[in-house]
């Protein structure tokens, strides 16, 4: 239990996708304008990267590896991926178009998101189980919700802030990303 434990949190904190690795940065920014947006997103993200992981895994370790099909990991993923993602655009049309409509164009990018690809990946690298790969899974998707949560949050607040009129805009939005990523490099201690 205590090494499940440690692997969820290296994986929201230390190796945070967003923050630590620099992965995902084009739905960081496009979803952050607002907490409500980033929950909604961060939930996509979550579900897909949880259903992927536990397809790759089995399709991996059981078909791949055994047939010495390896070098088809990367191809096979990005389908597993993208296949979920549609999945996921269907549900949201019907059960909450509002939240469809405000995602746009950064949901069909949950398909190329690299943080979902960088996952799958690293638990085939880092040789975990099934469920150990899955609570990294899990604690990288959590890691990636947290971070467009902290910066929407940052941004309402920047938004309202006396800010030079050179550094508003993109300026001030990447200066509070910098630092909220200076403020993650700080959880490497913790594992």
């Amino acid at each position: 239990m205590n090494k499940l434990f440690t692997i969820f949190l290296t994986a929201m904190f230390v190796k945070n996708v967003v923050l630590m690795r620099f992965l995902a940065l084009c739905p960081f920014v496009g979803m952050s304008q607002d907490v409500k947006k980033s929950m909604g997103m961060g939930y996509a993200v979550l579900f897909v990267t949880l259903l992927a992981t536990a397809v790759t895994y089995p399709v991996y370790r059981y078909v791949l590896a055994p047939l010495h099909l390896e070098f088809l990991q990367t191809l096979l993923f990005i389908l597993v991926i993208a296949s979920l993602v549609q999945l996921v655009e269907f549900y949201l049309k019907k059960a909450a178009p509002a939240l469809y409509a405000s995602m746009g164009v950064y949901l069909a990018l949950i398909t190329t998101n690299c943080a979902i690809l960088a996952v799958t990946l690293d638990v085939i690298v880092e040789g975990y189980s099934f469920v150990e790969a899955l609570v990294y899974a899990s604690g990288s998707a959590l890691g990636f919700m947290l971070s467009l949560v902290l910066l929407a949050g940052l941004r309402s607040r920047v938004d309202v802030a006396p800010v030079p009129k050179i550094l508003k805009g993109a300026p001030i939005l990447f200066i509070t990303a910098a630092l909220l990523s200076m403020a993650f490099s700080g959880f490497a201690s913790l594992v």
